[in-house]
C-alpha cells in the first residue's frame, strides 16, 4: 500500500470512507480473489492512484472479509467501482472497463488544474502575497477559458501591483453579463489608480532625466523610485533602453539595478519573463 491506495478495514472505514471523501474525491474499489475481472481491474486502478499523486484516493475493499461494508453500499456484483464525495456515492460502473474509460471518469470529477491554480492563488491573496498570487491567477485565467470571477480576481491582484495596464485589457474581456457588482468597483478603483498617476517626486524625477536624457545617474535613480512605487515596467524599460546601447552603462550599476528588479519579482512573474529574455538577448 501506498499513501494513496489503503485497504479498507472496519477500523478505518469511517476516517477513510467518509471524512477523506470530504477533502479529496474516494475511489472505492469492492474485488475479491475469486473475481478475475477483480484481479485485472486493481493493477489499473493501482496505477492510476499513483500517477494522479494523491488527487484521489484508492480505497480496496475486500467483499469476502468487509461483507458488513458491502451491504452498507448495496454491492450485488463484483467488480464495483464506486466515486464517493463528502460521504456520498456520485459515480461508478460494474465490471470491467478500460484505463481510458476510467481515466475519462475521474476527469469528470477531479479538479482542473486551473482549480488548482485558482485556488492556491486566493490562499496567497488572503496571505497578503499578491506577488506569488499573480502568475497562478493569470495560468488559471488563461486555462479556464476566462472564466469572469477570475478575470475579477486577477484584476484586483493586478491592481494591487499596478499592473494598470493589464488590468484594463482584463476588465475590458469580461462580457457584458458578467459585469456586476464587483465588476463596477474594480473598474471604478482602475480609473482612479489612473488618475492618482506618479507621486509629485516621481514626476520631478522624470522632468530632470528629460532636461538631461544622457544623466546615467538619474536614470539609476529613477528606475530605483520606480520599482519601489510598484512601477516596475518602467523602471525595466528605462533601464533596458540604456543598456541595449550600453551593457556596461554607468560602470554596470545599470546592469546590476535591471537584476535587481527583476529579482524582486516572483518566479513566474510574466513581466521578468519578457525582460529576462531581452536581457539574454543582449548578453548573447
Amino acid at each position: 500500500m501506498s499513501e494513496h491506495i489503503v485497504e479498507i478495514t472496519p477500523e478505518n472505514a469511517q476516517s477513510l470512507l467518509i471524512e477523506q471523501s470530504q477533502k479529496r474525491l474516494v475511489l472505492v474499489d469492492f474485488w475479491a480473489d475469486w473475481c478475475a475481472p477483480c484481479k485485472a481491474l486493481m493493477p489499473v486502478l493501482e496505477k492510476l492512484a499513483v500517477e494522479y499523486a494523491g488527487q484521489f484516493l484508492l480505497a480496496k475493499i475486500n467483499a469476502d472479509e468487509q461483507q458488513m461494508i458491502v451491504a452498507q453500499f448495496g454491492v450485488q456484483s463484483l467488480p464495483t467501482v464506486m466515486l464517493l464525495k463528502d460521504g456520498q456515492p456520485i459515480d461508478g460502473f460494474t465490471g470491467s472497463k478500460t484505463e481510458a474509460e476510467i481515466r475519462e471518469l475521474l476527469d469528470q470529477h477531479l479538479p482542473k488544474a486551473w482549480e488548482s491554480d485558482w485556488q492556491q492563488a486566493v490562499q496567497y491573496v488572503n496571505d497578503g502575497q499578491f506577488g506569488q498570487a499573480l502568475p497562478l491567477l493569470k495560468a488559471a485565467y488563461v486555462d479556464s477559458g476566462q472564466r469572469a470571477d477570475i478575470a475579477l480576481d486577477y484584476c484586483s491582484c493586478l491592481l494591487h501591483e499596478r499592473r494598470l495596464e493589464l488590468a484594463e485589457q482584463v476588465l475590458a474581456a469580461v462580457k457584458m453579463a458578467d459585469q456586476d457588482g464587483r465588476y463596477q468597483q474594480l473598474k471604478a478603483q482602475l480609473e482612479l489608480a489612473q488618475l492618482a498617476g506618479k507621486s509629485p517626486e516621481l514626476e520631478a524625477l522624470e522632468q530632470q532625466l528629460e532636461a538631461e536624457p544622457e544623466n546615467l545617474e538619474l536614470v539609476q535613480q529613477l528606475a530605483v523610485q520606480y520599482a519601489q512605487n510598484k512601477f516596475e515596467e518602467e523602471a525595466l524599460a528605462l533601464l533596458y533602453s540604456h543598456l541595449s546601447r550600453n551593457l556596461n552603462a554607468l560602470d554596470g550599476e545599470l546592469k546590476r539595478c535591471f537584476n535587481d528588479v527583476l529579482a524582486s519579482l516572483d518566479k513566474g512573474d510574466a513581466l521578468a519573463t519578457k525582460y529576462q529574455r531581452k536581457l539574454y538577448t543582449l548578453l548573447y
